[in-house]
């Protein structure tokens, strides 16, 4: 479990399912989005992140999952977490035909936001390791409006088919198209072109599997803002406050309120 830190302006809280039980950060009113952080935890860039949506009148809630809520991204401490990840059974960091186990815990969570915060149903954006968990949390009908932003898993290297993969099993995959076209819904994915972790076969995949109900937004690396590593996080570390990284953030955030019901 993580240590008690505190996060200025949000309200903690332990969510406890299936014997999981993980510390959430919760913030704002009105219909819930879940804020799923990158590695190396829930830095303070992915809380401006979750603190736009807050203010833009949806009520956040933002699972920490691995590393030290609040603490800044450094080099050491994004491949310390990456290391102890790879390795951790909640997360299926090479697995081509399954989401993580994770998945289940947040689909949870899911359900109690919407039945908390009402609306339409619940957004979820995962980034980087859990860029895929929003696409397996659709199988929930609580999910109403997922964002893939430089969805990482199954990590790429060394395999073309995890090139290719989704991090989602064929059961998932057809709930999940099924649901797109039956409610009228879509997706939407996130990458900077030449992000060695969100190669084209994977962006691919999801065109060949969800059609035009998956919009993609692709950002060319020139337009990242300067950061620790090569463009990668698109809403985060190498967001832009102008140009098309900031035209993505708007995107995202009004895709939320619309589907969320927060517009109505």
């Amino acid at each position: 479990m993580d240590k008690p830190v505190k996060l200025p302006g949000y309200q903690r809280f332990e969510f406890a399912h299936e014997g999981r039980t993980r510390t959430v950060y919760r913030k704002g009113t009105g219909p819930a989005v879940i804020v799923i952080h990158e590695m190396p935890g829930l830095h303070p860039l992915v809380l401006r992140f979750a603190d736009r949506v807050a203010e833009a009148g949806m009520t956040v809630f933002c699972p920490s999952l691995f590393g030290e809520p609040g603490r800044p991204v450094s080099a050491g401490y994004a491949l310390g977490e990456l290391a102890r990840g790879c390795v951790r059974a909640e997360f299926a960091a090479w697995a081509t035909d399954r989401s993580s186990p994770i998945v289940d815990w947040l689909r949870a969570l899911a359900r109690k936001a919407h039945g908390e915060c009402g609306g339409n149903g619940v957004g979820a954006v995962g980034m980087c390791f859990t860029g895929g968990f929003a696409l397996a949390m659709m199988t929930d009908p609580a999910v109403v409006a997922p964002v893939l932003s430089q969805p990482s898993l199954p990590l790429p290297f060394g395999s073309q088919k995890r090139a290719a993969a989704i991090g989602a099993s064929p059961r998932e995959i057809a709930c999940v198209r099924q649901r797109l076209e039956a409610e009228d819904l879509s997706i939407i994915g996130l990458r900077f072109f030449r992000d060695p972790f969100v190669p084209d076969a994977r962006f691919k995949t999801y065109r060949t599997e969800f059609g035009t109900r998956f919009e993609a937004i692709e950002i060319d690396p020139k337009d990242a803002a300067p950061g620790p590593g090569p463009p990668h996080s698109v809403l985060t570390i190498h967001l832009n406050e102008d140009g098309p990284t900031k035209a993505a953030e708007r995107r995202v955030i009004e895709f939320f309120r619309q589907r969320t019901g927060t517009d109505a």
